[in-house]
């Protein structure tokens, strides 16, 4: 039965991966200003590349249709960059504005945004309402039964924070334990534990490669899979410079993801998408504890 359930649950990781993957490749930034001011009806080299890159913060779904494989800005891309301007509240035109493409070239977590379903002419397309949190397709949880989770850590890469980090996963586990019924526990290497942390760099073997400096920051699975991977290539700091990302932030925003949370649209929360270089945002907010809460009541 363990050994069906362990197999079940390694599946439902790979699909959400598939469906939810990580921003993986940082396009190439100047591609996309070449196309600042591209709108429905354009057909521009490079559009091809955005849809990809859209898709990927999950907003775009051709469903194997020829439009998503073209250099046609067509409904769906207009749709989608919609979607994602209302979300981030920005103008919402359409059109890839400057302050559209600033935002998406911000560095973020790994994680797509949502799922995007129904007809995109309907309000459901938009993920807005009063309470900003999500939870992953299907909401994924941690068994009831299952309140006292271990972790431990095992990187490909040597990084110089690798003795800050206990600490630091220490004290971001406390602030989740804080407000659910959940409670943590470092275990040795060579033992099994629940969740596995590491640094990596570049393609580490779970099939979604890390971008370098800035882009995908950090990543981690939704239950039960267990794991978080941090961009060993960027500029981590435990007490962050205008050009450093602060690793506590990071980290208690990746354990969100591992307890089922997926991202909030409240900018001020531990689980929004983005991470300004050079901040500190450790505290969680109201949205991040009624989600956690409402996940798990």
């Amino acid at each position: 039965m363990a050994s069906q359930t362990s197999s079940l649950m390694l599946v439902l990781f790979v699909l959400l991966h598939m469906v939810l993957c990580t921003v993986e490749s940082k396009p190439t930034t100047e591609i996309f200003r070449r196309l600042v001011g591209c709108r429905k009806g354009h057909t521009v080299q490079g559009v091809y590349e955005l849809k990809q890159f859209v898709k990927k913060l999950g907003y775009l779904n051709y469903d194997g249709g020829k439009h998503g494989k073209d250099n046609e800005f067509d409904d769906d891309l207009e749709a989608a960059i919609k979607a994602y301007q209302v979300n981030y509240q920005l103008n919402i035109t359409g059109i890839l504005d400057d302050d559209t493409l600033k935002q998406m070239m911000k560095p973020r977590c790994g994680i797509a945004d949502m799922i995007i379903h129904g007809d995109k002419n309907s309000k459901s397309f938009y993920r807005i309402g009063a309470s900003q949190y999500e939870f992953f397709m299907g909401n994924p949880k941690w068994p009831l039964s299952k309140t006292h989770l271990t972790y431990n850590f095992r990187s490909s890469v040597d990084v110089y924070l690798a003795e800050d980090i206990r600490s630091v996963c220490f004290r971001a586990f406390e602030r989740w334990a804080n407000v659910s019924h959940f409670t943590f526990e470092e275990i040795p290497e060579d033992y099994i534990a629940d969740i596995e942390i590491g640094f990596h760099s570049g393609d580490h073997g779970d099939g979604y490669p890390f971008d370098g400096p800035q882009g995908t920051l950090a990543h981690a699975s939704p239950p039960t899979g267990g794991k978080l991977h941090y961009d060993a290539d960027e500029n981590w700091s435990t007490s962050p410079g205008p050009d450093d990302i602060d690793l506590e932030s990071v980290t208690v925003h990746e354990i969100g993801h591992l307890l089922g949370l997926q991202h909030s649209l409240v900018p001020d929360a531990v689980m929004y998408a983005y991470f300004d270089s050079g901040i500190t945002k450790r505290r969680l907010n109201r949205d991040d504890v009624h989600g956690i809460r409402a996940l798990y009541d």
